[in-house]
């Protein structure tokens, strides 16, 4: 049931944040569940990739600690679900690129909503779609034979994480909407997407590449979420010489902080200028 914008005063300020917030989330969703091309790509990508990796290569990887294809499954899927939540960014830039070059955020703008709301709601909208895609990714590694072997706290922290991550990067998404002036010219943040994803744990151990690309994976956020989920999974892989992956965990807890407290203040600001 949705909720009606009138101009009830009976209700504060909060109320009325909240309650933007879920019409501009239902929405996005509503949205979301009427494209089925959409659906497709974002929930069938990480599938396609898992078989593809995960089958294709493995038998060809090498994972510390273990070189056999399962032990290499191991390895790969919590990769896998960080780059499912690294390139989740690129979709909400893409959503809202679009809105802005069809009107729909100077309508928005102009309508008695709470300025917050239209960030909020896509915010929102994205963490519920990213729960989806962790879901049926985590129901294929389940069916191609991953495990995690810590206890269920530690399995729930690393999702959680995984979400962190995710929610950081929504505002990267939401800036960098707001800044290309297309969505044609948002396509081409795939150059920028990939090399974050590869140049990382994601695949292979840092401790595997050149000496001079090492500290540059190792130093990713995507690396750090993804070693801590590893460490926390149980997984082969975890841990590495350089201090930031022996600290993997706080990283994978400070990176998405420091991500927020930088994109999060420049989205607010370029949505405040966009009618200037």
């Amino acid at each position: 049931m949705s909720v009606a914008l009138t101009a009830d005063t009976s209700h504060g300020r909060l109320f009325w944040a909240f309650a933007d917030c879920w019409n501009v989330t239902r929405r996005y969703l509503t949205h979301f569940l009427r494209q089925p091309v959409t659906i497709a790509w974002q929930l069938g990508f990480p599938i396609i990739s898992v078989l593809l990796y995960g089958f294709v290569f493995g038998e060809a990887m090498k994972v510390p600690g273990g070189g056999d294809d399962g032990d290499y499954k191991q390895f790969l899927m919590p990769g896998m679900f960080v780059m499912t939540m690294a390139f989740g960014f690129m979709n909400t830039a893409m959503a809202v690129v679009t809105d802005a070059s069809k009107g729909v955020i100077d309508r928005f703008r102009s309508m008695p909503m709470a300025p917050s709301a239209v960030a909020s709601g896509r915010g929102v909208a994205d963490l519920i779609v990213a729960c989806a895609e962790l879901a049926i990714l985590a129901l294929t590694a389940l069916a191609i034979g991953w495990r995690s072997s810590a206890g269920l706290l530690d399995t729930v922290l690393a999702f959680a994480l995984l979400l962190f991550l995710r929610f950081s990067l929504i505002w990267v998404g939401v800036f960098l909407g707001l800044v290309v002036p297309t969505p044609e010219a948002a396509g081409g943040l795939y150059a920028v997407a990939f090399p974050l994803t590869m140049i990382s744990s994601v695949f292979v151990a840092p401790s595997l590449m050149p000496g001079w690309l090492a500290p540059i994976a190792a130093w990713n956020p995507v690396s750090s979420t993804g070693t801590a989920i590893r460490e926390l999974f149980g997984n082969p892989g975890a841990g590495g010489s350089s201090w930031v992956e022996q600290h993997a965990v706080l990283m994978a807890v400070v990176w998405p902080i420091v991500i927020s407290l930088t994109f999060l203040p420049l989205a607010v600001r370029k949505f405040k200028q966009l009618s200037r």
